[in-house]
């Protein structure tokens, strides 16, 4: 299956999903008795959307938090299932959200191509998943501006009958009727 010509949020799950199901298989296949885990964890993909800057020409990329029962880590994940062209294990400076890091290059099979920039490694300081999902979504928000709000119109305030404003000790709009 190809990527489609935009981006959509339903491209973006199954992108996402493949992601959670090769870490659950790393996890299960070769991570096994390995005492780097933290049994308290499992592998979760958090705040995944489209990237907004990407270049001319280039596929759109994925961008979210990996957390790993051993890593979390930014990363950065391509529309498609790509070769790596010989970029596994260099570094490349990327921009994430407003913020510029250092990202090292990966590859699978199972995934294609993608990039990882540690935040945690090993995860033995979180004790619980809910830990480390609340620690994933705080290093989103610092590095990916908020929406702004949305300017509300000025609200027109009808003008009250004079006994009204009298009675809330507002003086009733010139042009009026007394």
């Amino acid at each position: 299956m190809s990527a489609p010509s935009q981006p959509t949020p339903e491209w973006l799950d199954q992108r996402v999903s493949a992601l959670v199901t090769h870490f659950v298989r790393v996890q299960t296949e070769r991570m096994v008795g390995i005492p780097l885990l933290n049994p308290a964890l499992s592998v979760e993909a958090v705040g995944f959307e489209w990237g907004g800057d990407a270049e001319e020409g280039s596929e759109a990329v994925a961008e979210g938090v990996l957390i790993t029962p051993w890593f979390m880590s930014l990363l950065r994940l391509p529309s498609v299932n790509g070769p790596h062209g010989n970029r596994v294990g260099r570094k490349a400076v990327r921009d994430f959200g407003s913020e510029r890091f250092d990202f090292i290059g990966a590859h699978d099979p199972a995934i294609g191509y993608h990039e990882t920039c540690a935040l945690f490694s090993p995860m033995n300081g979180f004790t619980s998943q809910d830990l480390a999902r609340e620690t994933a979504l705080a290093s989103l928000a610092l590095v990916r501006p908020a929406p702004e709000a949305p300017e509300l119109a000025p609200v027109a305030a009808e003008p009250l009958p004079p006994r009204r404003a009298f009675f809330m000790a507002r003086r009733p709009d010139a042009g009026a009727a007394v």
